[in-house]
């Protein structure tokens, strides 16, 4: 059969927008069994859809006639992808992830917007000397008293990020007094202390989160975590705030509106 650009390769499966081209099985046919398994666990998995309980391993080795480790293999990258979760001593089938707009809104309206319910657990709220690394994102001198806020993320109580925020002092002087840590900063900077925001840069890429983090999120630390850095400016141009984010790789995605304006 040609399959010159003229006559193109014929898919194993319907297209469907977003998936793997051709399933990800590549042109020499020659794949692991592993993962065509887990190919045929995630039709399962469309077919039985969220919150449904996953047969076992013992009783997918047996429908599709493989050793269990390979069934196991497979399953672990279906929860590192968000795909399934565990409960309990069961497996179930996870629901969509949550997308997070890169834009200067905050977390809380970010996952309100999903319909989910967002919050926060504090985990350290200090003053620090400010570094030099900090000054430049911060306004602050080097020496000079920032706040540093350590919180736990949550939507609808599941433990999904971790995120730390630098700001002056002088910038909020009573943050440990009348801020709710379960509550929107953002909110708080607009509505308590007039501070309107301007403009801000972001950098995201992938790591594993270090083992205090990941005991602080609740996850294995082999988890791929996206942490996301935040450097932002008031609307008069003057540095406001350094945040470090983790999210859950299992749980987050990004989104971003792309306008066509010319370059």
């Amino acid at each position: 059969m040609d399959h010159s650009p003229g006559h193109p390769h014929p898919h194993p499966h319907p297209q469907a927008p977003g998936a793997p081209v051709r399933a990800g099985v590549p042109e020499h046919g020659r794949v692991p069994k592993y993962y065509m398994v887990k190919t045929r666990i995630a039709a399962l998995v469309e077919e039985l859809g969220e919150g449904a309980v996953l047969p076992t391993e013992r009783d997918l080795a047996t429908r599709y006639e493989v050793a269990r480790e390979t069934v196991r293999q497979a399953l672990r990258e279906l929860i590192l992808e968000g795909r399934l979760r565990r409960q309990g001593r069961g497996t179930v089938v996870a629901g969509p992830k949550l997308e997070q707009p890169l834009s200067l809104a905050s977390y809380t309206e970010g996952v309100r917007l999903q319909g989910h319910t967002p919050g926060r657990r504090l985990v350290s709220l200090e003053r620090v000397p400010c570094t030099p690394a900090l000054a430049a994102a911060t306004g602050a001198a080097e020496g000079e008293p920032v706040w540093h806020m350590e919180r736990v993320l949550l939507a609808d109580d599941e433990r999904v990020g971790l995120e730390s925020t630098y700001v002056s002092v002088a910038r909020a002087p009573a943050l440990d007094g009348d801020f709710d840590p379960d509550s929107s900063f953002y909110a708080y900077l607009r509505e308590r202390l007039g501070v309107s925001f301007g403009e801000a840069d972001e950098r995201i890429e992938t790591v594993l989160a270090t083992p205090r983090e990941a005991l602080l999120i609740g996850t294995p630390p082999a988890l791929p975590m996206l942490l996301l850095h935040r450097a932002s400016k008031d609307a008069d141009g003057r540095p406001l705030e350094r945040v470090r984010t983790l999210f859950r790789g299992d749980r987050f995605s990004f989104t971003a509106r792309l306008d066509g304006g010319k370059r």
